[in-house]
C-alpha cells in the first residue's frame, strides 16, 4: 500500500502563525520536500523537529522526481513544503502533486497562510471575485502578453514581485491597465510589515524616492465599466495621454492606451498631442 504526500502550510513570515497539526504533520512524514532546504532547517530547529529533508525546487530532475514518488509508492509518508506560505501555488511542488495522483497516491492538505490571499484581506479592494497572477515573467514579450489579456479583467488582480523589478512592473501596470488603485503589501506577519495604497501613478512616484525592500503582494482594482468613458471629449483623453507621459510612459504608448478607452483613434490622439506640446 502507498503512502501519502501531505501539502504542509507554513507561516508566511511569523514562526508563531504555525498550527498544531502542521507540526504534527511535520513531526510524522518520513521525509520533507523542501523549496530551500535551509529556510525549512530554520523552521524545524525552531520546534525541535528533526526529519530528513529532501531539496526540491524548479531545477529538480526526474530523477529527484521519480526518487520521491518511489519512495510514497513503497509506503512512505511525505510532506512538501516551500519558504513560506502554502506550497503548490505558483510553486514547483505543483508538479510533485500532478505526478501523485498520475501514480495514484494518496494526497493531503493541511492549509496554513497564503500571502496572496492575507494581502486580498487589508487591500481595501473588491474581495469577493478576483484572479491569482503570480510573478510576471522577465520576458518582454511574454510579460507583454500577459497584461494585454488583463487589461480588461474586471475582477481583482493578486501579483507576487521582487523589490529590484518593482517599478518596471508599476510602469508597465500604468500603461496597459491605466491609473488604478493598488495596494502594496510586504513584510506581512513581520515587524516591518507594511501596507501602502495608493494609486499606480502615486506609487510610481513613491518608489521613485524610497528604495523598494522585501518581497512584495500587488493587488490591483479590476477594470470598472468604462461605458460612460467613452464619451470623454478630447481634451479629457489628452489629459490622460498627459498624465500617463508624465509618469514615463512613451507618448506612442500612452496615446495606445488612452484610444482603448476611448472613441478617439492612436493616431488622432498622437497628432493632437504632439500639436499642444509644441
Amino acid at each position: 500500500m502507498s503512502g501519502t504526500l501531505y501539502v504542509i502550510g507554513t507561516p508566511i513570515g511569523n514562526l508563531d502563525d504555525i498550527t498544531i497539526r502542521q507540526l504534527e504533520t511535520l513531526k510524522n512524514v518520513d521525509f520533507i520536500c523542501a523549496e530551500d532546504t535551509r529556510v525549512t532547517l530554520k523552521l524545524l530547529t525552531r520546534f525541535e523537529i528533526k526529519k530528513q529533508l529532501i531539496s526540491y525546487h524548479e531545477h529538480s530532475t526526474r530523477t529527484v522526481s521519480d526518487s520521491i514518488i518511489s519512495r510514497l509508492l513503497n509506503g512512505e509518508n511525505g510532506g512538501v513544503v516551500t519558504d513560506a506560505g502554502m506550497p503548490c501555488i505558483s510553486d514547483p511542488g505543483e508538479k510533485l502533486v500532478r505526478l501523485c495522483y498520475e501514480n495514484e497516491i494518496d494526497v493531503k492538505v493541511v492549509p496554513g497562510p497564503s500571502a496572496a490571499v492575507s494581502a486580498l484581506a487589508i487591500s481595501g479592494l473588491n474581495t469577493s471575485r478576483f484572479t491569482f497572477e503570480g510573478f510576471l515573467s522577465v520576458t518582454k514579450k511574454q510579460r507583454f502578453d500577459h497584461l494585454e489579456v488583463l487589461k480588461n479583467e474586471t475582477r481583482t488582480m493578486i501579483f507576487y514581485e521582487a523589490p529590484h523589478k518593482l517599478i518596471y512592473t508599476l510602469q508597465d501596470m500604468l500603461e496597459y491597465f491605466g491609473d488604478r488603485k493598488i495596494s502594496l503589501c510586504r513584510e506581512l506577519t513581520k515587524v516591518y510589515e507594511e501596507v501602502i495604497r495608493l494609486t499606480l501613478s502615486e506609487a510610481i512616484e513613491y518608489y521613485k524616492e524610497k528604495n523598494p525592500k522585501g518581497e512584495y503582494v500587488l493587488v490591483i482594482e479590476g477594470k470598472e465599466d468604462n461605458s460612460e468613458d467613452k464619451n470623454i471629449t478630447l481634451e479629457e483623453a489628452l489629459e490622460r495621454v498627459k498624465a500617463l507621459v508624465e509618469n514615463g510612459v512613451k507618448t506612442s504608448d500612452a496615446c495606445k492606451t488612452v484610444a482603448k478607452e476611448s472613441t478617439f483613434k492612436k493616431g488622432e490622439l498622437y497628432s493632437a498631442y504632439c500639436n499642444t506640446e509644441q
